[in-house]
Formats: structure tokens, C-alpha cells, sequence
């Protein structure tokens, strides 16, 4: 049986490209060198998979940043705004994705939106009425060519027209409609060039067709397909889909002149029962996503190879692949040292995928011809699935068992605590905060580091982060801001920090994932049942209070987010697990109140991470308990206690309801690279807690002008009323220098100052 795989990652195994991109960010690399570092990871992701014996390998899965992206500039799509910065190509490319502000100009980032149900954040592409749709590049053909020098052949993996036309923000008159012609020209145009240079198999990703699709998408998909497959000559195209399955126009798919379909049959609940159902063409070969490409536990080969035989059965050509990228999950096994086997044996990392698809496809072969159960790799993987040391805590099933309906609902109700707390706290019109972090400089992760490695004491490595608490606070009292937060320095990571501090969890050493660009995350996994070992905020909360007369929020991490941004177990729901962590950190909050922290930000930066992809799926697979979740953590606090949240990206208009569901005082949420549509849907819901999107861009290194942000605010209020509006960035501070973060936030409190001047006179 021959093996496919959709995407390899591309960081590198020790995040190469990482350091590569940020030295140059700062000049200390140049350009060719840090195309060196690239074409290096290229070379070692194809011929690993070569081999591995892959059969299909991917090439085009590579960016600098982000597919999408690279999409929009193959196609001319680049806002005139970074044209007329005069930079070179790589620099404009860059300056989409993370903005500039030097000699050249001052231009903001385009939007970043997650990535479908993945914590993978794509650029949004930025289409006016006068852009221009044309063929204007060739990164596609140079990475086929790469390959073929290398002896790789290899599939030319290509961002989707209909998935790109779909995601692209329209900011004219125009829609999608006006630009489908362009745009497949330039398609036809590229795929007649990689038929010039041999390529003998096109990969074009389109998982926007696993999402609700109705009869205008089916007329735009057609329009689209008819005519490159009607162009496509000696080329053969695999129209590849992943994170769900395509019900609504599985039979539109299977009746084209498509010579693949790739189908993900892991997050695709009606995947199987579609093909068998409905039947596979004989003359295209299915490629069947039954590797799972997200999570990192071992492919249970049984299951897998019966999949197979179901599938056989119906399709005459059956290819065994990945079920999406593997972009989402770490590199190597080979890089954990401190792990036992005991943990080690149940995961699959990349490589260790490569391998799972070369052992069934021998497998599979065996399984159509005698007996598999004889074979030591298929035996070997099974007893894997016998259980797992460690994994089991009664008490934790046995507290989550006797959750009551009344422990999801907070007492009296908001509108009354609102009075109460606005009497408590005190605070000015415009109250202004920061989102939790500040930047985590290199004293900072050196002092972690050496207090990991035993070089210093508890004692040292604590006095150490008091010293910078203290620094922080002071800082914030010299800005003016009127919520004070102690700037987490204890934290490596907004999930790890409190999966450390949880039993149930295990962690990984160099499993690094690309979340965005550069910024790479390295989530624990949930190995067992998950419950609070001791109090984790509560002495850094306490000792930030101690040095403030100010209110001093205490910072946690919401259970939807810790679940989501882990790699979760397969053996419980998620909803089991989710409701364990909540009430971990239900048992902090608690401990925080009865310490004297009268504020308590609770982020859920991932609560729409996992909401199904379609909307009929919303209540009944995910909100209908991941809100009633948030609303566990919080619901024993007294009123007078407030009670804040912050979420990642302004992308929750169609759930405004839920979200006010979650009963929170406040919540914060990105939106300075949004156009504040989800203001007018607050207004129209009646949104009834307080908010505060965000004024400036912590993705990026530019500093906001006071004008900037006293314009955002002034948008702001003609949709929020004044004492319901909250001032502060985006997100976290983590990720930023120390230079730039202090003269954004002194221009945030200016900016809150006018806007403050400005209500007391209207």
C-alpha cells in the first residue's frame, strides 16, 4: 500500500528557523543566510520522508512565516501600504506578517486568525477593488525543482482557491465572485508550469469544504474546478481535505475530474460512513487520512487496518496517509532523553509517524494475504492499548462525578455584582490594565533555567523573580495604569507553568510546535487524570499585593485553554477532562480570593480552538460544557470578587450569546488588527459584561502613536458604553522587548487619559 503524507514541519528539530528569522528581524543575519538555514530544513524533511519510504511526499509545505501568506504574494496579493515601503521582497513579505516601523515607513500587520480548529494562526490575505489577481511568483516550481535536485519526487502542495477565496478579507465593494476568474487564471498558469518542469502530482488543500457549505459555496466550487481541471493536461490533482469530513458536497468532489480525493477519516465522524454509503470512483484513488496528524499518541494499527479493509471494499485504489499536516505536532522522539520508555513507547512525533505509515502499509499488505496478528509490530503496538501506568485517580472521577448543577452558577447575578464591584474597586472611566505578561527577558530565562538545572537555590531563584515583581509594579505605578499584574516571571508558559503544577501531566523537553511565524509552543501532554497538587498563584499574587496600593490581578490559565493547548488523552472525552482541570483550578481561585486578590483573570485565550467546525455542531459537541467549564472555575467567588477573561482573536461573532454565558465581570480580547466588527454584535446582543478589546499589537514590534490609539477607543465607544469599556493591549506581553513594551503602554494610558477627559466633558 502506498503512503502520503499532507505537510511536514518546518521549524526544524531545534527550531532553526526561529533563530534564523529573529536574527535577521534584528540585522545580524543576512538574507542569504537566513535562505541557507531554510533550504537546509527542506533538504532534511524530504529525505527523511524519502526514507521512510513515503510515497507521496510533499514539497510547497514550506514558509517563512505562514502558506497562506506565501499564497497571497504567489498571487500579487500585497496591499500597496507594504508595496510603497520600498523594502525588498523577503522584508515586504515580513512586514505583512509582523507590520514595520523604521525609516521606511509605519504600517500595522495584516490580521492573524487561527488556523480551523488547530492553534496554528494563518495570515489573513487583504484583498481591495484594485488588486490585481496574477501569477507573480514561482515558489512553488523552485520547491518542486529543490526536491527533484535532491532525487526526491515529490506532490506540489498548494493552498486551495476556493479555501483561499473564503478566508481572504474583502475590503472594497468587491467579493470573492469578482475575483474567481483572476485568481484560477493564476492557478491554471502555475500548474501549467509545474507540468513543464514534470511535476506529476498537484496537492490542493481545501479544508474549508469540511465546514457548513450551502448552494452559493457548491456554485463557487464548481466554477472554480471546472476550469482548472478542465486545463490541468498531464498534471494530476489531489484535492486534499482534513479536519473534518465533507458531507455537504462529498458528492460534488467524487463527480469531478479530480484523479485524488484525500479525506480525513480521524476528526471526519462521517468520513467512513459517506464513502461507504455513498461509494468511491474507481478511476480516482482515495487517499485515506487515518494517521492522525494533530495528536501525538501511537495509531492503534488494529483499528486502522480494519478502516482499510472497510475502505477496500469500496475503492478500488486506496493510498493510507496523514489526516492533516504534520505541522502540528513535534519533530522527534529522538530528542527526549529524560522521558522513561514507559511514557516514550505511547507516542508518535513526526518520524515516529513516518514509520507508523511505512509499518501498515507492510501491515496491510500482510493483513490482505495471512495472518497480522503473527507480526511482532502489530502485537508490539497492541499491547499499547492495555492500559496505561499511572493514568487512574478515583477521587478525581469520583469529585467530577459529584459536580452539582448549581456549581455551574455564580450568585447573586451580574448586574448586581457590577454595582458592588464598581463601589469595591474604585476605578476611573477607562479603566486601563495589561493583559497578564510582561517580556521574559534573557536574565529572566536564565534565572529559570539555572534554578531547572539546580545551579542555585529556591531561595535565590525566588528572590530573583521578587526583585522583578517589584521592578514590574513599580513600572506600571511610574505608567499610570490602574490594575497592576505581578508580569509572571515564574512562567515559562501560560499552560506548561500550570500543567507543572498539576498532577496528571507529563512534559516533553524539545517537542516544540509552530504556533505563528516564530513563535513556537511545547505543550504538555495529559497523560492521566488531572488534579491540583498544591497552590500555584497564590505566594507570587500575594507577594505583588504586598507592593502595591493598587489593585493586583491574579493571573490563571482557564481549563478549555489548558486542555486545548495540550496534547489530551484519547482514552476519556475531552469534556471529562476538561471538567477535572476546571476544578483544579477552581480549588486556586478560591485560595487566591481567601488571600485578598479582588481581581482574578482567568484567560480562556483557546475557548474557540475546539468549537466544531460546523455550526450545527457548536452546543451539542463543545459549548453545551466547555462554558458551563469556565463557569465551574468561578462560581463559588463572593460578588464583590471580579472576575476577568481574556480570548485570543476578535473572531467569536456568531457566539456572542456563549461567551456572555460564561458569566465572566470582564473580558479582554484581541482586536487591533480587526475592523471591530465584533463591537457592532456586542450592541446588537446586549452584551451585558464589561470588555476591553484590544489597542495595539502585541504580535508585533511597532509602538501605537497616542492619535492611534485615541482613534481605536473613539471607534470603540460609539458601540460600547463608557462604563463598560476597558483599555489594554492586545494579549500578553511575553514576547516583546522591554523598550517597546514600556513606551506602548505609556501611550495606551495617554490615549486613556484623553478619552477619560474627553467623557467627563461630554
Amino acid at each position: 500500500m502506498k503512503t502520503s503524507v499532507i505537510g511536514y514541519p518546518r521549524i526544524g528539530k531545534n527550531r532553526e528557523l526561529k533563530f534564523a528569522s529573529e536574527s535577521f528581524f534584528k540585522n545580524e543575519i543576512t538574507e542569504a543566510a537566513l535562505l541557507d538555514v531554510a533550504a537546509e530544513l527542506r533538504k532534511d524533511s524530504l529525505l527523511k520522508q524519502k526514507e521512510a519510504g513515503i510515497s507521496f511526499i510533499p514539497s510547497n509545505d514550506f514558509s517563512f512565516y505562514d502558506n497562506v501568506l506565501d499564497a497571497a504574494v504567489l498571487f500579487n496579493i500585497v496591499p500597496d501600504r507594504y508595496k510603497t515601503l520600498g523594502l525588498s521582497e523577503l522584508e515586504t513579505y515580513f512586514a505583512m506578517a509582523r507590520g514595520y516601523q523604521g525609516e521606511k515607513g509605519n504600517v500595522k500587520a495584516l490580521a492573524m486568525k487561527k488556523w480551523f480548529n488547530t492553534n496554528y494562526h494563518y495570515i489573513v490575505p487583504e484583498i481591495d477593488d484594485n488588486t490585481e489577481i496574477k501569477l507573480n511568483g514561482n515558489k512553488p516550481v523552485e520547491a518542486y525543482k529543490e526536491a527533484k535536485a535532491l532525487g526526491v519526487e515529490t506532490k506540489v502542495a498548494l493552498v486551495g482557491p476556493f479555501t483561499f477565496l473564503k478566508l481572504a478579507k474583502y475590503t472594497g465593494d468587491k467579493t470573492a465572485k469578482d475575483f474567481v476568474s483572476s485568481l484560477v487564471t493564476g492557478y491554471i498558469e502555475l500548474i501549467d508550469k509545474l507540468a513543464a518542469e514534470g511535476a506529476e502530482w498537484v496537492q490542493i488543500d481545501e479544508p474549508s469544504l469540511v465546514k457548513d457549505v450551502d448552494s452559493e459555496d457548491k456554485a463557487l466550487f464548481r466554477e472554480i474546478y471546472q476550469s482548472i481541471l478542465k486545463n490541468k493536461k498531464s498534471v494530476k490533482i489531489l484535492i486534499q481535505t482534513y479536519f473534518g469530513d465533507i458531507r455537504d458536497i462529498y458528492s460534488e468532489v467524487t463527480s469531478l475530474d479530480f484523479d485524488g480525493i484525500g479525506l480525513d477519516f480521524i476528526e471526519g465522524r462521517k468520513t467512513l460512513g459517506l464513502v461507504k454509503t455513498n461509494g468511491f470512483p474507481a478511476d480516482k484513488i482515495l487517499f485515506a487520512g487515518l494517521v492522525n496528524g494533530k495528536n501525538i499518541w501511537r495509531n492503534n494499527y488494529a483499528k486502522t487496518i480494519d478502516a482499510l479493509k472497510e475502505l477496500k471494499a469500496v475503492a478500488a485504489n486506496v493510498v493510507l496517509g496523514t489526516s492533516c499536516s504534520l505541522l502540528h505536532v513535534p519533530y522527534t522522539l529522538d530528542s527526549e532523553s529524560k522521558l522513561s520508555d514507559d511514557y516514550l513507547k505511547h507516542f508518535a512525533f513526526a518520524e515516529e509517524k513516518l514509520q507508523e505509515l511505512r509499518e501498515l502499509s507492510e501491515l496491510t499488505d500482510i493483513a490482505d494475504n495471512g495472518n497480522v496478528a503473527a507480526q511482532a509490530t502489530f502485537t508490539d503496538n497492541q499491547q499499547l492499548f492495555q492500559g496505561r501506568v499511572d493514568s487512574v485517580d478515583e477521587a478525581v472521577k469520583k469529585r467530577v462525578a459529584g459536580i452539582k448543577d448549581s456549581d455551574y452558577t455564580r450568585l447573586p447575578d451580574f448586574y448586581e455584582r457590577e454595582k458592588i464591584q464598581k463601589e469595591k474597586l474604585n476605578l476611573p472611566l477607562f479603566p486601563t490594565t495589561t493583559i497578564g505578561s510582561f517580556p521574559q527577558t534573557q536574565d529572566v530565562r536564565q534565572n529559570r533555567q539555572k534554578f531547572r538545572k539546580g545551579l542555585i537555590s529556591v531561595e535565590e531563584y525566588m528572590e530573583f523573580n521578587k526583585n522583578k515583581i517589584a521592578e514590574c509594579i513599580k513600572l506600571q505605578e511610574e505608567i499610570g495604569l490602574d490594575v497592576i499584574v505581578h508580569g509572571e516571571y515564574e512562567r515559562n508558559d501560560m499552560v506548561e507553568y500550570f500543567g507543572e503544577n498539576l498532577s496528571g501531566y507529563i512534559f516533553t523537553e524539545k517537542a516544540w510546535v509552530q504556533s505563528y511565524g516564530t513563535r513556537c509552543v511545547k505543550p504538555p501532554i495529559i497523560w492521566g487524570d488531572v488534579s491540583r497538587k498544591k497552590p500555584i498563584t497564590v505566594e507570587w499574587s500575594k507577594y505583588a499585593k504586598s507592593c502595591t496600593d493598587k489593585p493586583v490581578k491574579g493571573m490563571l490559565t482557564g481549563p478549555v485553554t489548558i486542555l486545548n493547548w495540550s496534547f489530551p488523552r484519547e482514552d476519556i472525552s475531552i469534556k471529562e477532562s476538561t471538567l477535572q482541570i476546571a476544578l483544579a483550578i477552581r480549588d486556586e481561585v478560591l485560595d487566591l480570593e481567601a488571600n485578598g486578590i479582588d481581581i482574578i483573570q482567568i484567560d480562556e485565550a483557546a475557548l474557540r480552538e475546539k468549537l466544531p467546525l460546523r455550526k450545527s455542531d457548536w452546543y451539542s459537541e463543545y459549548l453545551d460544557w466547555a462554558i458551563p467549564a469556565f463557569r465551574l472555575v468561578h462560581s463559588g467567588v463572593k460578588p464583590e470578587t471580579q472576575i476577568h477573561t481574556h480570548m485570543c482573536y476578535s473572531e467569536f461573532t456568531d457566539i456572542i450569546p456563549a461567551i456572555d454565558d460564561m458569566d465572566a465581570d470582564v473580558i479582554t480580547f484581541e482586536a487591533s488588527r480587526s475592523d471591530l466588527q465584533i463591537l457592532d454584535s456586542l450592541k446588537e446582543n446586549n452584551f451585558k459584561t464589561e470588555v476591553g478589546p484590544g489597542v495595539y499589537d502585541i504580535h508585533s514590534p511597532r509602538v501605537p502613536s497616542v492619535d492611534e490609539i485615541v482613534k481605536a477607543l473613539s471607534d470603540m465607544r460609539s458601540r460600547i458604553e463608557d462604563r463598560k469599556l476597558w483599555v489594554n493591549p492586545d494579549c500578553g506581553l511575553k514576547t516583546r522587548g522591554e523598550t517597546e513594551t514600556k513606551a506602548s503602554l505609556i501611550n495606551l494610558v495617554k490615549a486613556a487619559e484623553q478619552i477619560r477627559k474627553s467623557g467627563a466633558e461630554s
